[in-house]
């Protein structure tokens, strides 16, 4: 019964978390969907969230890739006065990064609705 009841308390606070860190980028991030994201990341930074063998396996056309596990050691790269288009596999990701990176000052911040599963614009791959 212990066990039980301590598993179903991890699985509440993973969800809880979870549930956490999407309220917050619902208000950091503007969701949007491939067509509206294609019509403004040409005149912003494109960045890739993924990591590196998911990049390389396939990213949108023009994207830089800073995984998400770099975020501590990359985040100097981009400019927070820029528009910001971020995508991940599907969202959560990219939810963190927009987090982290109006922590650090970002405004404007667009984040790829249905992730790189989803998109069906040109692509490119290693």
């Amino acid at each position: 019964m212990n066990i039980l009841f301590t598993l179903l308390a991890i699985i509440v606070i993973i969800v809880l978390y979870q549930l956490y860190f999407i309220m917050r980028a619902r208000r950091i991030v503007t969701r949007l969907t491939e067509e509206e994201f294609k019509k403004g990341y040409r005149k912003a930074q494109l960045i890739d969230v993924r990591e590196q063998r998911e990049f390389d396996s396939g990213h949108i056309l023009g994207a830089r890739n800073i995984p998400f596990s770099q975020f501590r050691q990359r985040s100097n790269e981009l400019r927070t006065d820029l528009p910001l288009y971020i995508y991940c596999q599907g969202a959560a990701r990219s939810n963190r990064f927009a987090i982290k990176m109006a922590k650090k000052g970002a405004k404007d911040i667009y984040q790829l609705k249905a992730g790189y599963q989803g998109w069906k614009g040109k692509t490119k791959s290693k």
